[in-house]
């Protein structure tokens, strides 16, 4: 019989038995679904959880300010400085117009200050550097750089008037702290909860085949070859997990579609109905790929105690 007949076969079987099996299979279903929906949740929560993270650490940055007479060649000498080393992501330059139309713009309602500086007349405000670190544990490192630039006694550290880092040192990192501590979570909730599903689909698929395990003994006393043994119940497992993953991806449109204006007002930029949108493809690859790959490997794994019994 030709390799392309006996798959043809198998696949029939594994239907038939799919079929057949009903409660069973509509058990390993719902199981599955269950598991793949975990998956799912995981995934796009970890996004969210990424897209916070990234929020919080956009809003902190250093900024050195310079004294009201600091010459443009020496702010650029040292943007360059700070350009080169390898903590800083970016570095973005504040002229001393730019800082009085921000501080006017802050301060708009308050007229004792805006009277005040009506007063004091012309810009009492210096230009300023702003920042970013790849990550905000770098931040020390470059606030001590700026320390030690200012006192080295240069042109260049002259020019610098104040650092707000000092200022801000508890607060970035407290939030050091709680970025880390987020991430490490969410890693282990993840790892906890995906383990527990796992585990939970493949002892189900498990009860399935034990259903039939008369049938595989049967099957191995007229001298089956345990390809041809197992092949049925692999595709049955595929086919669990190609339902469930259907049905995960179905439920998740009109619960994402849902909870996305929300999730927007309580994340800030993250839209849950967005990232299911735009992520779609790699949401059905995971969810389609975990419940296929799932069901198969439990399924042959679950088999092979019956094979030889």
């Amino acid at each position: 019989m030709s390799t392309w007949s006996n798959i043809k076969r198998v696949g029939r079987y594994g239907l038939i038995g799919f079929i057949r099996n009903g409660f069973v299979s509509l058990a390993a279903i719902l199981i599955m679904t269950i598991t793949l929906f975990v998956v799912a949740v995981l995934l796009i929560g970890s996004a969210a959880l990424t897209s916070v993270l990234q929020q919080l650490t956009s809003n902190v940055d250093v900024t050195v300010y310079f004294t009201t007479n600091a010459g443009q060649d020496q702010i650029q000498q040292l943007q360059q400085s700070l350009q080169a080393l390898p903590e800083v992501a970016s570095v973005t330059y504040v002229s001393a117009d730019q800082a009085l139309s921000q501080f006017q713009a802050r301060h708009q309602n308050d007229q004792l200050i805006m009277q005040a500086l009506q007063e004091v007349g012309g810009n009492p405000l210096g230009a300023s550097l702003e920042i970013k670190a790849k990550d905000t544990s770098q931040y020390q490192t470059i606030a001590q750089y700026l320390s030690t630039a200012q006192q080295s006694g240069t042109d260049m550290g002259n020019a610098i008037d104040t650092i707000n880092y000092y200022q801000n040192q508890a607060a970035i990192q407290r939030l050091t702290q709680i970025i880390n501590a987020a991430r490490a979570l969410g890693l282990g909730v993840a790892l906890v909860l995906g383990l527990a599903s796992l585990l939970i689909a493949f002892n189900t698929i498990r009860l399935a085949i034990y259903t039939a395990r008369d049938e595989i003994g049967v099957m191995n006393l007229v001298g089956a070859s345990p390809w041809f043994v197992q092949g049925p119940f692999i595709v049955a497992g595929m086919l669990y997990g190609v339902i469930s993953g259907l049905i995960v991806l179905v439920l998740l449109y009109p619960i994402t579609l849902y909870l996305g204006p929300g999730s927007e007002a309580f994340l800030g930029s993250f839209n849950v109905f967005d990232y299911f949108v735009s992520t779609f493809p790699l949401l059905f690859l995971v969810v389609m790929g975990t419940g296929v790959g799932l069901g198969a490997i439990s399924s042959f794994l679950a088999v092979r105690r019956y094979l030889h019994s």
